[in-house]
């Protein structure tokens, strides 16, 4: 063997050589062969239809090319495709999977050495070197294979290979991919692939000095071993938990010696820093994928963050997603937060797909507040994925549809036009008074946040706006929005109201609702810890400036400010204090006052349902945060997937804590709203009229098919159905059953 850098610099040549697809691939199998002093080399490719095709050989006969095939897990090549693991044999024909092809001649060819070609840990062909002789390859030999193969690998991605086999013949590269997932927002999303943390694409393979790229290789892993060595030594990481955990992992893959010897081979080999790590990183994650135990798939997640750091160290990226796109996105994720996603322009986002997320995760809350379709817990769908690949979220099944064949995308624009026209029947209910069969009014208000929102105000024939999230103009932002900002987003939000209630909610960040330019220390249960009011009140400047807004903005008018995450009756007495403060602080230099101020707080914290009458009498109204109150309430981490399906908000119990806060706000003459997740589901929100409640609130999209259900329900019957089945004395299971059947006898929708 002459060298695999020799061999990498011949390939270079290749690359840029004039030549069609096929002399190209014709020459490089040659002068692999050459290299490695083989007899036979050969390209496989992986169709769409699952059957690896021969692209091209040097050695076998040549009339087998394009003809030659192999199931996926069918003979040596098929072995190594269903499995991204290579196979080194010196008596190929004596292992149990060797497959005989007689087109191709290989019978008289005894050592064998195939490696998978891979790209982003995905299977796309083999390649294959074999020899009469019957001996071993050298692993310096396989290590220049399977730098080739990354070479031939970005071929297939660019579409290169398109168009050498038989007509009608696709490569697995463009093949359609499902996914079942859970649907977290409604919709039917059509659109093209936007990958939110985009791969670092490697252009640069071929390195010009050896020594140089091992030095380059050398300092980006010292910086990244500082950074995680800073890292675990800040004192909020100290103590053990999951994110230390996490770092641990970190910093064992940063040491391993096996890690960055593998590393400096592919550099030795010809590439450079940045290609090693991306070849490296591209066999591990399909080794690891392809392996049963849990905890080292769990691991891959870990492994490719390092990865992607060190590679975006060695090209001098932050990695941030740009927005480039036309107007038809669908974004793919493993996570994403809630500031994330507004990011975006929102006149561009045709759905959401995420690898994790539950129901009440935040960027679903605010996706499904902006009426986008959004699909969670589709495994696997990044690395399947590539920017610009036609996908459809399917967000009333769960289901993803990537690189659709054109009759399903056919089918999903027809239900996209029928969901249209069952919209078009709800904008008809518009007008039509929230009023039950039997003559009982519900108020149905809608949720926002940002000034994107108000159109939705009119559209939807909300009669308010039950909840204005004002952390959202914060989590925009990239600096602290000033005073007068604060004050221009309320007064126009109270502008586009017009005559129709608005209830602020004060700043609710902290927790998984981070601001980059307030520092707070990483917390083992954020959803637990330093948020909400708590945090407000040890920082009365941040929540005065906030309140001045307000009050400012709602000169003359009504102004409804909500406390959330409320605990105890006194942290309701302090936010007071501070908004007499700043009344006193307008009055003295001769601002106008709002012409009513209604001081409300959330019921979202299970230690408030003890204190209700206490609460209830220092306040005008209160609003039910059934998202963290369930979330507390039933000790389910709502951003969880694996126990957040496992608890069901119909339940006995929580329904029996909810009718209790209903009835406190009877015994006060206090209203109370819910404006939870709750309350967008037409099932769930008429649970929430049959316990009492005659005001909820929720995303504009939900107003029309909770509206729908409304009008052909009777208040009285159903609440007499529900009083029975919460008296019952086991209180066992939930209600969605008997909901269910009560809305199918009655002919109501749900």
């Amino acid at each position: 063997m002459s060298g695999p850098r020799v061999l990498m610099r011949r390939i270079r040549e290749l690359m840029a050589e004039p030549l069609d697809p096929q002399a190209r691939l014709d020459q490089i199998v040659r002068q692999i062969a050459q290299n490695m002093v083989a007899e036979v080399c050969s390209l496989y490719v992986l169709r769409a239809d699952a059957i690896l095709e021969l692209y091209a050989t040097e050695g076998l006969n040549p009339g087998s090319v394009h003809l030659a095939q192999l199931k996926l897990g069918e003979g040596l090549v098929g072995t190594i495709a269903a499995t991204a693991r290579p196979l080194n044999l010196s008596e190929a024909q004596k292992h149990p999977a060797f497959t005989y092809l007689p087109e191709t001649g290989e019978e008289i060819y005894n050592s064998f050495l195939g490696v998978p070609i891979l790209r982003a840990g995905r299977t796309l062909g083999v390649l294959v070197v074999q020899n009469k002789s019957a001996r071993l390859y050298r692993d310096e030999e396989s290590e220049a294979l399977e730098t080739v193969a990354m070479v031939v690998a970005e071929m297939i991605a660019a579409g290169s290979l398109e168009g050498l086999s038989r007509p009608g013949v696709a490569l697995d590269l463009s093949r359609p991919v499902s996914f079942d997932g859970e649907a977290l927002s409604d919709g039917i999303g059509i659109g093209h692939v936007i990958l939110h943390e985009p791969r670092v694409v490697v252009t640069n393979l071929f390195n010009e000095d050896v020594e140089s790229e091992v030095d380059r290789l050398g300092k980006a892993l010292a910086v990244l071993r500082v950074s995680i060595e800073d890292m675990l030594a800040r004192r909020d990481v100290a103590a053990e938990g999951e994110h230390r955990a996490v770092l641990e992992a970190y910093r064992m893959f940063a040491h391993d010696r096996g890690w960055v010897r593998r590393l400096e081979e592919a550099v030795r080999n010809g590439l450079t820093a940045e290609a090693a790590v991306e070849k490296v990183q591209s066999d591990m994650r399909a080794r690891m994928m392809h392996m049963t135990d849990p905890y080292i798939r769990e691991r891959l997640h870990d492994f490719d963050d390092l990865a992607n750091r060190l590679l975006r160290q060695l090209i001098g990226r932050d990695g941030h997603p740009e927005d480039s796109t036309e107007g038809d996105a669908v974004i793919v994720a493993r996570s994403m937060g809630a500031a994330e996603l507004l990011d975006y322009r929102r006149e561009m986002i045709r759905g959401l797909v995420l690898e994790e997320g539950a129901a009440t995760s935040h960027v679903v809350i605010v996706a499904r507040a902006l009426g986008i379709p959004v699909v969670g817990q589709a495994k696997g769908a990044v690395s399947m994925s590539e920017n610009r690949d036609l996908i459809i979220v399917d967000g009333e099944d769960g289901g993803v549809h990537l690189r659709p064949p054109s009759e399903l995308a056919a089918l999903f624009s027809d239900k996209a036009r029928f969901r249209e026209r069952r919209q078009e029947r709800y904008r008809s209910l518009r007008d039509v008074p929230s009023w039950t069969k039997d003559g009982v009014a519900i108020d149905l208000e809608m949720n926002a946040g940002l000034l994107v929102d108000l159109p939705q105000l009119e559209e939807s024939g909300a009669a308010g706006i039950g909840l204005f999230r004002t952390e959202l103009q914060f989590m925009v932002a990239s600096t602290m929005p000033r005073a007068s900002d604060q004050e221009r987003l309320y007064a126009a939000v109270l502008n586009a109201a017009g005559e129709k209630p608005v209830t602020f909610r004060t700043l609710d960040v902290g927790g998984d609702k981070v601001l980059p330019y307030i520092s707070q220390s990483p917390e083992e249960n954020p959803a637990l810890g330093y948020r909400a009011l708590r945090l407000a009140l040890d920082r009365p400047g941040l929540m005065r400036t906030q309140l001045r807004a307000l009050l400012k903005a709602a000169a003359g008018r009504e102004l409804r400010v909500m406390f959330p995450m409320v605990t105890d009756v006194g942290e309701v007495e302090q936010a007071r204090e501070l908004i007499d403060r700043e009344l006193k602080h307008l009055a003295r230099f001769g601002h106008p006052m709002p012409a009513e101020l209604k001081i409300g707080a959330m019921i979202e914290v299970p230690s408030t349902l003890f204190q209700l009458d206490e609460l209830m009498a220092v306040l005008d109204f209160v609003s039910v945060g059934s998202n963290d109150l369930f979330q507390f309430f039933a000790a389910v981490d709502r951003g969880n997937a694996r126990v957040a399906g496992r608890f069901d908000d119909l339940s006995v119990p929580f329904l029996r804590a909810l009718r209790t806060i209903v009835e406190a706000g009877n015994r006060h003459d206090v209203p109370v709203t819910l404006c939870g997740e709750m309350a967008g589901r037409p099932l769930s929100a008429m649970a929430l009229i049959g316990l009492g409640f005659r005001s909820i609130s929720m995303a504009p999209p939900s107003i029309g098919p909770v509206k729908a259900m409304i009008v052909e329900m009777d208040v009285a019957d159903l609440e007499k159905a529900m009083r029975e089945k919460l008296g019952e004395a086991h209180g066992a299971g939930g209600l969605r059953e008997m909901l269910l059947e009560y809305a199918k006898a009655h002919s109501i929708p749900h």
